[in-house]
């Protein structure tokens, strides 16, 4: 027996985003998000189901498959909404949203452009960032760490995007994943010269292993790091494969004090997808 699902797709810097209308239990959404991110389906890179709030500030709850936090599904619901308010004035509008994976209210600055949404969105900041040598397969490996409340981030620098090390870095999503209970594990590899950035995803609850075409908390976490590793306010487009993320990262004395990331958002498609139920 099928399922109808109400959808829309999103084009966030080609981090293809699906977000679900329809309400459906808690326990089936990594069963529907399989299902919708197939390529016999909709086919996209992640999924997240749109519910009310608790907060009053906020215009609705964005809760994603894996219960992990997503910037560019951010930028996605926030240019949705805007869409359905028929906000579509030269001004920016703010929607303020709660967002899995965080307990930080997520602002969101949208303005139509064209036929896109141009999105500001304020990020979580991370608890802690250190830099650590590790022993892997053999081999020694400078990371960064940049530590969330319910995810972790490793940076790595690197010359370039080879084969071995993007071989390395599934390897390593992989076992932080088994170890650590994160709900998400981002690889980031970054290239200061280039200023390029290939972000790999893993979520562990939908055993879902991406190397992303753009990655809005990603790029939130260069910045971070590129802030503290320098001790001064980043401001930085971060090239991906699916098009540029700039990023605004405020360093004060010692720490990181605010991250914001900028990006277009396009709707690509609405209607109702069918899955196994």
């Amino acid at each position: 027996m099928k399922q109808e699902i109400d959808f829309i797709k999103f084009n966030p810097t080609q981090n293809m985003t699906v977000l679900v209308k329809t309400d459906h239990p808690a326990e089936t959404y990594p069963h529907i998000a399989a299902q919708i991110m197939s390529y016999d389906n909709v086919y996209a890179e992640q999924v997240g189901f749109i519910g009310g709030s608790v907060k009053p500030e906020a215009a609705a709850r964005l809760e994603m498959a894996g219960g992990e936090f997503c910037g560019n599904a951010c930028m996605a619901l926030a240019a949705f909404i805007a869409s359905e308010n028929k906000r579509v004035s030269a001004e920016f509008t703010e929607i303020a949203l709660e967002v899995s994976g965080t307990d930080q209210l997520i602002r969101c600055q949208v303005k139509k452009q064209q036929n896109e949404y141009f999105c500001q969105v304020t990020m979580p900041l991370p608890e802690q960032i250190e830099r650590r040598t590790v022993k892997y397969e053999g081999i020694d490996m400078e990371i960064v760490i940049v530590r969330y409340r319910e995810f972790i981030h490793i940076v790595i620098e690197v010359e370039a995007f080879d084969e071995p090390i993007r071989k390395r870095a599934q390897a390593l999503a992989r076992l932080l994943g088994l170890t650590l209970g994160d709900k998400l594990i981002g690889i980031l590899l970054y290239n200061s010269q280039s200023e390029e950035l290939a972000p790999l995803i893993f979520v562990p609850q939908l055993d879902s292993l991406i190397w992303e075409r753009g990655c809005g908390s990603g790029t939130a976490s260069v910045g971070a790091y590129l802030a503290w590793s320098r001790q001064r306010k980043i401001v930085q487009h971060i090239k991906q494969p699916g098009g540029a993320i700039k990023v605004m990262a405020e360093w004060n004395e010692a720490e990181v004090k605010q991250i914001t990331i900028e990006g277009s958002v396009g709707i690509v498609a609405q209607g109702k997808a069918f899955i196994d139920a």
